[in-house]
């Protein structure tokens, strides 16, 4: 059967359109690649009070954790308002995911437990952590929408079956901060204070890691779309790249803020580009890997402490300032 040269063409834009999508770094539902303009706006939080760790809904809305206020948050970026849920006294929120049916989870990092919100009833589920002093810092999600997340205090990592309630711990020593997963189910592991980084094997329990130098401070982790692993070392100012199967650094990146720039949240787009909130420069990086060029994107409010981002199926990039309240995004 012979076939034109206008439905090959055809063929060929709409098989890159469904390639221009894929996981977000932190498991959440897409995520888009666009031409970035550049323009950044920004909208005051109802309760300023440490606002963190956005996450994207299926339906383009933003989730957000109300940290020393025991509440959720979720700005629709169509209407521009807000609302909020008030949680248990002593919550403590942090680490936000969204899974594909739209209920939303959270880490209780002062009640020891994975919480379930499901916005459309107001229903709310407490999980709690069978370690003693269970501490969630960072939610990500699995290809089953299942919610992993670190315990800073108990050494462990954790993973919640969404379906049954069960947490399961596996150890992989102190101070367990960022955590991402990649397709084929590996838990990619920051140990901030230890200055290691490593590789958790869920089938059999191994945990493989390696030393990212001395005071590197690894923190958060992103999977691109190529497979690729990526962690900012926030105490030298530097991203480092991560072969994933030989859990080796394949190339360390020196940030335009230079050793002090504090590189926190990291996220990958669609089209492979990574994305770097320097904390003490007010400042987003976004790198090409395959020509190395770096953008600067300066925010416009100083001290505006992003500690996590977003990045929604349009391709826009999403952070909360958790110093001075804000929701903003890149597009």
């Amino acid at each position: 059967m012979a076939y034109s040269l206008k439905f090959w063409l055809c063929t060929l834009i709409a098989l890159t359109a469904c390639n221009s999508f894929a996981a977000d770094s932190n498991g959440n539902g897409a995520l888009g690649a666009r031409k970035i303009s550049g323009k950044i706006s920004e909208w005051p939080v109802p309760t300023a009070l440490y606002p963190r760790d956005p996450a994207v809904a299926p339906d383009g809305s933003i989730f957000f954790a109300v940290r020393k206020g025991d509440r959720l948050a979720r700005f629709d970026p169509k209407s521009r308002r807000f609302k909020e849920w008030d949680l248990p006294k002593g919550t403590g929120p942090n680490g936000v995911v969204v899974g594909p049916d739209g209920k939303v989870y959270f880490g209780g990092f002062d009640s020891g437990s994975i919480g379930e919100l499901d916005p459309s009833s107001g229903k709310l589920r407490q999980f709690k952590i069978p370690a003693t002093n269970g501490t969630p810092y960072t939610l990500t999600l699995d290809a089953q929408a299942n919610v992993w997340f670190s315990e800073r205090k108990t050494g462990n990592v954790g993973r919640l079956d969404r379906v049954s309630g069960k947490i399961s711990e596996y150890h992989v020593g102190n101070d367990p901060y960022g955590v991402a997963v990649d397709k084929r189910g590996n838990v990619w592991v920051s140990r901030k204070s230890a200055d290691r980084f490593g590789k958790l094997d869920p089938k059999t329990g191994t945990f493989t890691e390696i030393d990212m130098g001395l005071g590197s401070q690894p923190r958060r982790i992103a999977v691109a779309p190529d497979g690729t692993v990526w962690v900012s070392l926030y105490g030298t100012g530097r991203l480092a790249r991560i072969d994933p199967a030989t859990v080796k650094v394949a190339k360390l990146y020196d940030l335009p803020g230079g050793p002090n720039g504090g590189p926190y949240a990291v996220n990958a787009d669609a089209a492979g580009r990574i994305w770097v909130s320097e904390i003490q420069t007010d400042s987003v990086i976004m790198l090409d890997p395959h020509t190395g060029a770096m953008r600067v994107f300066k925010l416009p409010s100083g001290n505006t402490g992003v500690r996590n981002a977003t990045i929604d199926t349009a391709g826009r990039y999403w952070f909360v300032g958790s110093y001075i309240g804000t929701v903003g995004v890149i597009e």
